[in-house]
């Protein structure tokens, strides 16, 4: 496609929505500046500081380790190799200016995990995606739908023209909107982890409560306060006493012989430890997020487990929301598909990879270059290193050599040759022998007139 088609085709999320005249001030050169990144999405004020962003985080990081590809299928449905496209290259090297691919990743799980749905934004393209079935993406964003209607959607997402987030209104058809298949534990109105971040906001209020310098103390008078003047007086004596142990150094106040003081401690007693205790053990069940695989102690059975049941849900609907709006129907036709992949030596052991390569190499499923790739080698410029063959077994001989075609073409040529050659002379020997019959056969008549 030429330059000037590609200027008049290209298509801007930001430049096609007509929004009101934007009113901030920017510097002449650089745009509007910010001391924070304004792309990121910022996860909400109570599960910042708590231990719900503990585990947003471990569970957008462990997302964010597996890579996702755009790859072309052969007609058996088998990986055959990655596609050169604007889309992969969005997806392995630069989805946008501010983020790269695994940041970008670990963005799409935080607002999954902090919202319950996030919508993945192409903002840059060749053409114009609701007009075009098919289109190139240079450029994605991910963004929170505030407000969902039957065929669009309006998304909050960063314009990195501006430096601002914008909301604009799009298609369905072109925004991948994906859903938190753990909605119904992490985003219900009353799901165990909303019920877990509530019972931590009352137990910081606790928390703050004790920890703020009251002493909780009851002064019992040696007088009966019932009259205006009595409670007066008792309010009076109540101050005096503040006020000596606020302007005392050491905090040291005194009292008359018959006045009594008494000092609750604490306040009364609650079991919201004990809930937190019981929903965080509970919540971890329920996302398949084992005290093991938290604190990174896990074995490889519980590593397992935890990526079939937590991660792979997750990575599905974001693979799946892909293929549905960046690639659609014209791309799976042509077994084009969005697929993501997990080293599987990521969590295997020194001391275990040299057996699992023995085995892999002896029944022939890689090569040794393919196994050196995994461990981060340079391959081997041998060339049986690209080979799948059992290097324990002995090898058949190889087979000799045989003549090459432009060999056997010039001996057909002399054979042909030489064919030809003798079917001349019989073709000349008979024409000659008729001659001589015709010759004698003339004489003997000629003798027999005679």
């Amino acid at each position: 496609m030429a330059i000037t088609n590609q200027v008049k085709k290209a298509w801007n999320a930001f430049r096609s929505y007509d929004e009101k005249p934007f009113q901030e001030v920017y510097a002449p050169t650089v745009g509007v500046g910010s001391s924070i990144n304004l792309h990121r999405e910022r996860t909400r004020f109570y599960n910042d500081k708590s231990i719900v962003s503990a585990i947003f985080t471990r569970l957008s990081i462990d997302v964010a380790g597996i890579d996702i590809r755009h790859v072309k299928l052969d007609s058996q449905g088998r990986f055959l190799k990655e596609v050169d496209s604007a889309l992969n290259q969005c997806l392995t090297l630069e989805p946008n200016i501010d983020q790269g691919p695994r940041s970008f990743r670990q963005d799409i799980a935080m607002t999954l995990f902090d919202e319950g749905v996030a919508a993945l934004v192409p903002i840059d393209t060749n053409a114009d995606p609701s007009t075009n079935g098919r289109f190139d993406i240079y450029n994605i964003r991910v963004g929170t739908i505030e407000e969902f209607y039957p065929k669009h959607v309006k998304v909050n997402v960063y314009n990195e023209a501006k430096g601002v987030r914008e909301t604009i209104l799009l298609e369905k058809r072109f925004v991948t909107i994906v859903e938190n298949p753990l909605y119904s534990v992490m985003n219900e109105p009353n799901s165990t982890l909303q019920r877990l971040i509530r019972k931590l906001q009352l137990l910081d209020v606790v928390d703050e409560q004790s920890g703020s310098g009251k002493l909780d103390l009851i002064i019992q008078l040696p007088y009966v306060i019932k009259s205006e003047a009595r409670k007066q007086q008792a309010e009076n004596r109540r101050k005096d006493i503040e006020f000596q142990l606020k302007g005392s150094q050491y905090g040291i106040a005194y009292t008359d012989g018959t006045e009594k003081i008494t000092q609750l401690n604490r306040p009364a007693e609650n079991n919201l430890l004990g809930q937190v205790e019981y929903l965080t053990k509970m919540l971890y069940n329920q996302l398949g997020l084992t005290e093991e695989v938290f604190t990174g102690t896990a074995d490889e059975k519980a590593m397992i487990n935890y990526t079939n049941r937590t991660l792979e849900p997750i990575l599905d609907a974001i693979v799946q929301g892909m293929q549905r709006t960046f690639l659609g129907v014209l791309g799976t036709r042509r077994n084009e598909r969005i697929k993501y992949f997990q080293d599987p030596f990521k969590l295997v052991p020194l001391s275990e990879i040299s057996d699992i390569a023995d085995r892999f190499s002896r029944n022939e499923i890689f090569s040794a270059n393919e196994i050196r790739g995994f461990m981060g080698f340079a391959p081997s410029v041998d060339p049986k290193a690209d080979e799948l063959n059992n290097s324990n077994m002995p090898q058949p001989p190889a087979a000799p050599q045989g003549p090459s075609f432009e060999d056997m073409d010039n001996v057909m040529k002399e054979v042909f040759a030489g064919l030809e050659k003798d079917i001349d002379g019989l073709a000349k020997g008979m024409i000659d022998d008729e001659d001589d019959e015709e010759e004698e056969e003339e004489e003997e008549e000629d003798d027999a007139e005679d």
